[in-house]
């Protein structure tokens, strides 16, 4: 809680009329008038798409106690006391945000990386919730609106605050990491990933290990060991690290690692055990979760057993049967490495279970002028990993398949569609009962509608059969 005075103060905004609204208290923060709640302060955002000055008056009549703006509103002279003028309102949710962060008395861990952090933080929170009052980011919160939200949720009593940071132009990390101010800063990995943003590999390394600035001189920066490259850099930024891997030099170290479609093993100091997500890129989530864990005076054998329980998340390495068929949906979003990952996934369960391996592929967004080749490379690997059909859609639908033909694919066993929707509307023609199929895409192609589809054929033909 906090009242308005100090809001003001916060912001070093002068009173907007008469001060008799000083001791106003206000419970929480909204940036959306369908989930405000009575007491909340409305920050007031500017998007592409909409403008949340215009619903100020419904925030205040819907019981907001206050209002942050940064573009004048016409409002009733008894509710003009109550708005807040800034010159921007994204900026001001987080200097809020690391206004309160100082006050927490939480440990904050903070994930980012090319790929993995959602899952890593994940693991992180189901084994620390068994001994700390833990508060983690909701959904996928990572961004310079959803990650002061996230810390402005946090309550006094939460002992451990998880949050993902994420980026996809330089500088945005840095930014973050100076209003979440970690305790533990953790990179997972760095893969080529928003290159539209970042134009190289390089760049995505400066990027995501600009993490640390947030750090006080005693935090823990904990990286990637197996990436020589990730860890060259960071020896130049004089700031101490570990490092977790299966790399010899590694501090935190796995080895063993074994992954069989739906679960996997790994060991660790001599221990053994099994990580129930499917994947040798969640094996590695589950290492660095560990990194981090231990810091936490977690002994290993409470770490795999509380590891033992674990479920996959919603649209990540999910995998389901649906009448006589089974899905892989990994359709949250893509890169070249993890979907290298999910395509090793496919070709092991397949060969587990002696099935026909689908991929249903959309795009993945964001690699710039290099999209075409990595598309092309990506029809490769899925050949190489004995890719039974591939069915793809979006404008790089094309760059796949010849990549898949180039390596050994016989083009019948190739499609392509324009759009999602239209790959939806023809799956019905090339799915064949008993099918592994790997669903996968970026964000912006929209595959969890491929799910959807299979699960509707699918499901039907079941009900039919039974009857």
């Amino acid at each position: 809680m906090i009242d308005f005075q100090t809001l003001r103060q916060v912001f070093d905004a002068r009173p907007n009329g008469q001060d008799k609204y000083a001791e106003l208290i206000i419970h929480g923060v909204s940036t959306d008038t369908r989930t405000i709640r009575r007491g909340d302060c409305f920050f007031a955002i500017a998007g592409p798409n909409f403008d949340g000055h215009h619903f100020i008056p419904q925030a205040l009549e819907k019981g907001a106690a206050c209002a942050v703006a940064q573009s004048q509103v016409a409002l009733p002279s008894e509710l003009q006391g109550r708005v807040i003028w800034v010159r921007d309102t994204v900026g001001a949710l987080g200097q809020l945000a690391a206004w309160y962060r100082k006050r927490l008395a939480a440990k904050v861990v903070a994930i980012t990386g090319s790929a993995g952090k959602t899952t890593a933080r994940h693991i992180i929170h189901h084994v620390l919730s068994r001994r700390f009052n833990c508060y983690q980011a909701v959904k996928s919160f990572n961004n310079h609106i959803g990650l002061p939200l996230t810390i402005l949720s946090a309550q006094p009593e939460h002992n451990v605050l998880l949050l993902e940071l994420g980026s996809n132009h330089p500088g945005e990390i840095g930014t973050l990491t100076r209003i979440a101010q970690p305790d533990i800063a953790l990179v997972t990995c760095v893969v080529p990933a928003h290159l539209e943003g970042f134009g190289t590999v390089e760049n995505v390394i400066r990027e995501k290990l600009s993490i640390c600035k947030g750090l006080s001189a005693s935090g823990l920066f904990i990286l990637n060991g197996d990436q020589p490259n990730v860890v060259e850099y960071a020896k130049t930024l004089n700031r101490p690290f570990i490092t977790f891997g299966i790399s010899p030099t590694c501090d935190v170290r796995a080895q063993q690692l074994q992954s069989s479609g739906p679960d996997g093993q790994l060991t660790i100091e001599n221990q053994t055990f099994a990580v129930p997500l499917p994947g040798r890129a969640n094996l590695m989530n589950t290492l660095a979760a560990w990194s981090v864990c231990s810091t936490f005076g977690i002994p290993l054998p409470d770490f795999a057993e509380a590891v033992s329980s674990l479920q996959p998340m919603a649209m990540r390495m999910n995998i389901e049967t649906v009448g006589s068929i089974k899905i892989i949906n990994d359709s949250y979003n893509a890169n070249p490495a993890s979907m290298a990952n999910a395509l090793e996934c496919l070709a092991a369960l397949a060969g587990r279970e002696n099935r026909r391996s689908v991929f249903v592929s959309g795009c993945m967004a964001e690699l710039g002028v290099a999209s075409a080749k990595l598309h092309y490379e990506l029809g490769q690997k899925a050949a190489q990993s004995g890719i039974g059909e591939i069915i793809a859609a979006g404008t790089f639908a094309s760059d796949i398949i010849a990549g898949a033909v180039k390596a050994g694919l016989d083009a019948s066993c190739c499609r392509t569609f324009g759009d999602t929707q239209t790959l939806c509307d023809n799956l019905h023609s090339f799915v064949r009962p008993d099918d592994i199929i790997l669903v996968k895409g970026s964000r912006t192609a929209g595959m969890e509608k491929a799910v959807e589809t299979l699960k509707k054929l699918f499901a039907v033909v079941q009900m039919s059969c039974e009857r």
